[in-house]
């Protein structure tokens, strides 16, 4: 029989077990961090309907997006969370309660190129608050404040949110003449951080035909240092820059109070987004250390999430981290932190000989029904290479039972790391296993 040499596609991520325990604790505090806030967990299908995926298609979506016959169905792969997410909302829509706040981690797929850090099937974490008719701006006040609590858990410091208000930006366009253009505008502005002022002034001046005065304004009210002083000095040239403004001053002065600290956010009128459906407030996150690897958490306020499903106005605000993306710079910048227990139980019960194996599993079943991830050892196999399997798997504790043991009805439990050891009943042994394993670690050395 012929042999297939095994390889992964080019875009896919597979993880060996200790990474992959890596993973597990960044998606346990994205998880907790979005339940402190009252989100409640969702999930919806990987395969959908094609018309479904792509009522709002069309360019590169329709390129990108993983899309195959199964007899007569028409179906592809969902491509964000935020699709789906107006599928599930429309559909369900008698049955929730508004506003609706959920959060959804799950693995998506794009066909793009596959390069550094850009992956063909990755996990996105989504929140998201939807509204019925109406969505007050102070939940967009709560997004900045959910991204630092999660990076702050995963103990990532040296972050910041930047935000805008995409009325802010209409505002500015509709004030220097250009606001039938505002969509190639925005893309243009959007294109700041990758290819610099002076190209986007070219194509501000030349492809769109903006006034070179005016654009040479713009670029100045963009790249001012006291970007609200400016604004402020705007006030009262166009209602929706008006309103754009006082959303800005809405959002940010919930801040302290929601425990967001100063040096974590700043105002930067050049975040754009360039979806074309966000209507309010805008964020990205950069990681400060490493401004080449671009947003790592991004999104916004939108004002009809469900309209190609619905006749129902569903307005919300949501922000999406890429985790595949982040957990990937993490690693090769050397940042997952080696003191996560990526073992795949706590204790490693090690039966000495066939005659206590009995007493053994009955220790073990203790250790379980207290909690403890636990593991029987049974392969007849020499005492060194027993220990030296939980050394390879970095199992922090061996429970072991020997003739004596088990006629005194206890267990030996051996601490791997100290190599301190103790004879007591398994019920003690799990107590302290896990007051040992309770010791919070955070998923990052600290950036």
């Amino acid at each position: 029989m012929n042999k297939i040499t095994p390889r992964t596609l080019s875009g896919f991520m597979e993880l060996l077990p200790p990474r992959q325990a890596q993973m597990r604790a960044v998606m346990k505090v994205l998880r907790e961090t979005y339940a402190l806030y009252g989100f409640t967990p969702i999930d919806t299908p990987v395969i959908e309907a094609a018309e479904v995926l792509l009522a709002k298609g069309g360019g590169e979506t329709e390129k990108q997006i993983y899309r195959f016959q199964k007899g007569d169905s028409d179906l592809a792969l969902r491509f964000d969370l935020t699709v789906p997410l107006a599928k599930y909302v429309a559909m369900n829509y008698g049955q929730l309660t508004f506003p609706f706040r959920r959060y959804q981690i799950g693995k998506v797929y794009r066909g793009e190129r596959a390069q550094r850090g850009r992956f063909r099937e990755f996990y996105q974490a989504d929140i998201d608050v939807i509204g019925d008719g109406s969505l007050d701006v102070a939940n967009e006040a709560e997004m900045p404040a959910i991204i630092c609590d999660v990076f702050r858990r995963l103990g990532i410091e040296r972050f910041r949110i930047r935000m805008n208000n995409r009325k802010v930006l209409n505002g500015l366009f509709a004030y220097l003449g250009v606001g039938e253009s505002a969509s190639a505008v925005m893309t243009a502005i959007d294109k700041l951080d990758k290819i610099g002022p002076e190209k986007v002034t070219a194509i501000l001046t030349g492809d769109i035909g903006m006034d070179p005065a005016k654009a040479a304004e713009l670029m100045d009210i963009l790249a001012s240092g006291d970007p609200m002083g400016t604004l402020d000095s705007l006030a009262g040239r166009c209602e929706a820059l008006d309103e754009g403004i006082a959303e800005l001053k809405t959002v940010t002065g919930l801040l302290p109070g929601l425990g967001v600290p100063d040096d974590k956010w700043e105002i930067d009128l050049t975040i754009a987004r360039g979806l074309d459906y966000y209507t309010g407030t805008v964020y990205e996150t950069m990681l400060l250390d490493h401004p080449e690897v671009g947003s790592v958490c991004s999104g916004g306020r939108y004002d009809d999430l469900a309209g190609y499903y619905t006749d129902k106005k569903l307005p919300g605000v949501g922000v999406s981290i890429g985790v595949t993306r982040l957990f990937y710079i993490l690693q090769e910048q050397g940042l997952l932190s080696d003191e996560i227990n990526t073992a795949p139980c706590d204790a490693l019960v090690i039966p000495m000989g066939d005659d206590v194996l009995g007493f053994a599993v009955e220790s073990a079943t203790v250790l379980r029904s207290a909690g403890v991830r636990t593991q029987v050892y049974t392969e007849k196999k020499k005492v060194k290479a027993k220990f030296a399997y939980a050394d390879k798997l970095a199992i922090p504790f061996a429970v072991v039972v020997g003739s004596d043991e088990a006629a005194e009805g206890l267990v030996s439990l051996k601490n791997l790391a100290t190599g301190e050891q103790t004879k007591l009943p398994a019920a003690e042994a799990a107590e302290a296993i896990k007051a040992a394993a309770n010791k919070a670690v955070k998923p990052v050395k600290g950036i």
